[in-house]
């Protein structure tokens, strides 16, 4: 960060830990050799790695052999559905709030779609209703933390629905947006597979995880070697590894102190929003602290009469980095899938605006943002909102 930005974008990507950044030049000096080999260098890379997978596994809960490291969250969700689907056919289901890594398989493959209820949440009544209606599932999908409106699912209700109506199905849970927020070690203990991220949580770029049982039947999506117990051929990238465990060990540490933290920025930046710009300000999701459904440093709102892609456009101006959690094609807005799922209208999504804080957020950014924020609306609705 610049000393004139005030970056409010940590859900799509945050800044590298001191950590992470520690141990991953720590690794890159040391480990040069390539793991999969024989002689001594490869297997000092060998341990440096599987000690790395060892503290990852810890940070989750899980056995270090369930670790299959990727190169982020969507290779690692596009594994967990189409090696299933790959592996034992059958039919997939996930949630309408998925991210467009598991959204996107799942409709390839003519797979069903849970919808999600006015706080963008997956009820149980909503996947029993769905998984009822199906045969021969073999895979279901369901997203921790909503990526966009920061929304927590209930795993361990929704994994007891999948038992009983889809006892043969497996579990998977897209956790990209999740170790900031929730303990996944408590939430995951009867979930198959897992998909965390490293840059979500102060890692680099490039680095990520799933999380698969050990029985479970898996038919991997990169070939060409026999790494990562053959779900994942590549050589591994053992620095990003390492980087990647540092991070997450730091996150989880740290996790008790910023839930608290970082929910008294986010509700004062909605407050604070709402003080100077009344009704024109519409909070997706209603809710206070970090013990309320949602995600603690994730404030989604929706802005009555603005065009969000005009004001990313002044924000960015003034330094303040946001976005819309929507997508532009052929140069037309279209409004996120997941306010679409909830039922928000058309035209009050088009103003959706997405502000996530994250390990370096101030009290100062959050005072700064609230100014900046209510004067480029000001000066959209007086042209029209955008």
């Amino acid at each position: 960060m610049t000393a004139s930005e005030i970056y409010l974008d940590h859900a799509a990507s945050t800044m590298v830990r001191a950590e992470a950044q520690e141990a991953w030049l720590a690794a890159t000096a040391a480990h040069y050799a390539n793991p999969t080999g024989a002689h001594k260098a490869a297997r000092d890379a060998r341990r440096a790695l599987d000690d790395a997978r060892d503290l990852l596994a810890a940070q989750l809960g899980r056995p270090p052999a369930e670790v299959v490291f990727t190169s982020g969250g969507s290779e690692a969700d596009n594994l967990a559905v189409r090696g299933t689907l790959a592996a034992r056919g059958g039919v997939a289901v996930c949630s309408a709030g998925e991210h467009h890594a598991v959204l996107e398989p799942v409709e390839h493959a003519n797979g069903l779609i849970v919808p999600l209820n006015a706080e963008g949440q997956v009820t149980p009544e909503a996947l029993a209703n769905t998984l009822q209606s199906a045969e021969n599932v073999s895979i279901v999908s369901i997203i921790a933390v909503n990526n966009e409106t920061g929304a927590i699912n209930d795993l361990k209700a929704l994994s007891a629905v999948v038992r009983d109506y889809a006892p043969n199905a497996l579990l998977h849970t897209d956790a990209v947006q999740a170790l900031c927020w929730v303990d996944l070690a408590e939430a995951i203990n009867d979930v198959d597979m897992v998909s965390i991220t490293g840059h979500k949580v102060g890692a680099p770029v490039g680095t990520g995880a799933l999380f698969v049982r050990s029985e479970v039947e898996l038919e991997a999506q990169i070939l060409g070697g026999g790494q990562e117990r053959g779900r994942r051929a590549g050589t591994p990238d053992v620095a990003g590894a390492a980087a990647f465990a540092a991070a997450v060990e730091s996150t989880v540490a740290q996790r008790p102190g910023e839930l608290t933290r970082l929910a008294k920025l986010r509700d004062r930046l909605v407050d604070g929003l709402v003080e100077r710009l009344g009704g024109v300000v519409v909070p997706t999701l209603l809710g206070k602290g970090h013990d309320d459904g949602v995600a603690a440093g994730i404030a989604h709102i929706c802005l009555a009469g603005v065009e969000a892609e005009a004001l990313l456009f002044l924000l960015d101006v003034v330094g303040v980095r946001a976005s819309a959690a929507s997508s532009c094609s052929s140069g037309a807005q279209d409004p996120s899938h997941v306010l679409a799922a909830m039922g928000v209208p058309r035209e009050l999504a088009q103003g959706s605006l997405r502000l996530s804080l994250g390990h370096n957020t101030t009290s100062t950014d959050i005072e700064t943002a609230i100014d900046l924020i209510a004067d480029a609306v000001v000066r959209l609705l007086s042209h029209g909102g955008g």
